[in-house]
């Protein structure tokens, strides 16, 4: 399924914005981000791998193995062209601003030391640019790009609205990225594999976790777009399976798709009648059916129980 991914002109307007004054092709015309001003960067120096930390709150933490190698091997032959960005710490180290696959490219290839600018500016402008930095990368995932914004909202006290517009984004499209922290981690992970595409996520938010898991699983399994996924959640919603049930007469109560498959599966598994009430407020019973003493020690095998 395809990603849906931030736009790479709209977020590079706010790194450009913040790195203007390295280089006067980064102005940034539209003026969509405008944070604090933050003092000019030093000199371009290199600096030496085992003197840089990465910043550990990143939200990237997904990096294309692969890519790296290939990278990786550039560098022997090429060095680091592009600079990476750094902050001086007080201990003497350098905390890693932008440019951490470049970093990690780096190490593999066995380099001593790259290019590095060093920048000046408080914690909340250092911030900033990392977050921007690495949003401007066209292979986030969205799990990835909504920590970000979070991480924004939590340490750089933005609304929703101040986020959007720092990200030149609407409102909407934050509060629908930031929603998604609410998911499951099963299916956040399903986000940051690609196998569960943004749209089809958003159709799962708000639900029951049971159900949110079930919809995973036809999803992944089945294929489904997002009208189908749409309708197989009006089903649940409505009660499907009720005309079944109701023909049969082996239950009255009206089950959810999930439910109903718990249902079968219980009667296939002890082999005989197996009725199964479940209540809005989690509470239930199940109902097993037997005619006599043998299909009793049938269903007393499948749970394994012995009545000497």
């Amino acid at each position: 399924m395809s990603k849906s991914t931030p736009s790479k002109d709209l977020i590079g307007k706010g790194l450009r914005s913040l790195l203007q004054n390295m280089d006067a092709e980064y102005k940034n015309p539209a003026g969509k981000v405008q944070p604090a001003a933050i003092e000019k960067a030093v000199a371009i120096n290199r600096i030496a791998l085992t003197d840089i930390v990465v910043n550990p709150k990143n939200p990237r933490k997904d990096f294309d193995e692969k890519a790296l190698q290939e990278l990786a091997q550039s560098l022997k032959m090429h060095d680091l062209i592009q600079p990476i960005t750094v902050a001086q710490l007080t201990n003497g180290k350098f905390q890693l601003i932008a440019g951490e696959r470049r970093f990690r490219a780096a190490k593999i290839a066995g380099l001593k030391d790259v290019p590095a600018y060093t920048r000046l500016g408080n914690d909340k402008e250092l911030l900033e640019l990392a977050l921007l930095e690495n949003l401007q990368r066209v292979d986030l995932n969205e799990i990835e790009v909504a920590l970000s914004y979070q991480r924004m909202m939590d340490e750089l006290n933005y609304t929703q609205e101040q986020v959007a517009e720092r990200m030149g984004k609407d409102r909407s499209t934050v509060s629908n990225y930031i929603r998604l922290l609410e998911l499951p981690p099963a299916i956040q992970a399903a986000l940051r594999n690609g196998s569960l595409s943004v749209s089809l996520a958003k159709l799962l938010i708000g639900k029951e976790v049971d159900k949110q898991l079930f919809l995973l699983k036809e999803i992944t399994e089945k294929g489904l777009t997002v009208r189908q996924t749409e309708a197989l959640i009006k089903q649940i919603t409505q009660g499907a399976g009720t005309k079944q049930t109701a023909t049969t007469g082996s239950n009255s109560n009206q089950l959810s798709p999930v439910y109903q498959r718990l249902e079968n599966k219980l009667k296939d598994h002890f082999g005989t009648q197996v009725q199964l009430q479940h209540q809005k407020n989690g509470s239930g019973k199940i109902t097993i059916s037997y005619n006599d003493l043998n299909a009793l020690n049938k269903i007393l095998d499948a749970m394994q129980v012995s009545i000497s």
